[in-house]
């Protein structure tokens, strides 16, 4: 039996995460892993909206399973301006529990937002946590990913659904992007491999690993020093 872990995904916006990665979220959870999400900003302080968006990511966190979502207050599109209280935040974040896996932006992004988060984040992760995981955001630049998520239809419609929480953001289509999780991926994978994905294949989401450490799956495990035995 696998032992559930704790994983933390670090986004700098609501809607960050469920786009990057909703049907990969509601996996995690369903194989009983622990999930959090760290939000640096709740949206525009001017615009007031801080409180609309937290009910947004709360009702897709409940689609998804998520079992904590938290916010941290920097101002949306000021991030260059707040870089310590932003890794103070972060480290506020991973004591919460200490994370097994941590997602987050990966650093090269068009968005500043994003591109400092994930450099931040990546920064604390290295000594916080094990494995280290950067998703694909709309504005990333130079993106090769070598870690491909293959869903289900239940897992498409769950991010679907989370998506659509996101009411506030009209600027974005969120059924645009529910679509192109079921065809981005096509680009970077053969159709050879494609033809041999199992039946019920559906949609694809896209990671780059930038640690993940793996440990012997022998239990029996000898002390330094002791002297090898055979089997």
């Amino acid at each position: 039996m696998t032992t559930p872990r704790s994983v933390l995904i670090v986004v700098a916006h609501p809607d960050d995460a469920e786009l990057a990665m909703g049907m990969r979220i509601r996996d995690h959870v369903l194989t009983g892993d622990r999930v959090r999400v760290h939000c640096l900003s709740a949206g525009s302080v001017e615009k007031d909206e801080g409180a609309v968006r937290r009910d947004e990511c709360l009702a897709a966190a409940k689609i998804l399973g998520i079992g904590g979502y938290t916010f941290s207050q920097i101002p949306d599109a000021r991030f260059t301006d707040y870089r310590g209280a932003i890794n103070a935040a972060l480290f506020d974040a991973f004591a919460i529990e200490r994370p097994d896996i941590v997602y987050t932006h990966h650093p090269d992004d068009q968005h500043l937002d994003h591109a400092i988060t994930g450099e931040e984040a990546t920064t604390v992760a290295m000594r916080e946590a094990a494995d280290l995981i950067h998703f694909r955001s709309p504005y990333s630049r130079n993106f090769e990913p070598n870690l491909y998520f293959i869903g289900t239809p239940n897992l498409l419609a769950a991010k679907q659904a989370a998506l659509a929480c996101f009411a506030s953001q009209q600027q974005l289509d969120m059924a645009v992007f529910g679509g192109l999780t079921e065809l981005a991926f096509r680009q970077h994978v053969h159709h050879r491999i494609v033809e041999r994905f199992p039946d019920g294949s559906c949609g694809g989401e896209m990671f780059r690993t930038a640690r993940q450490i793996a440990h012997a799956s022998r239990s029996d495990r000898q002390c330094r020093g002791t002297p090898y035995e055979p089997e």
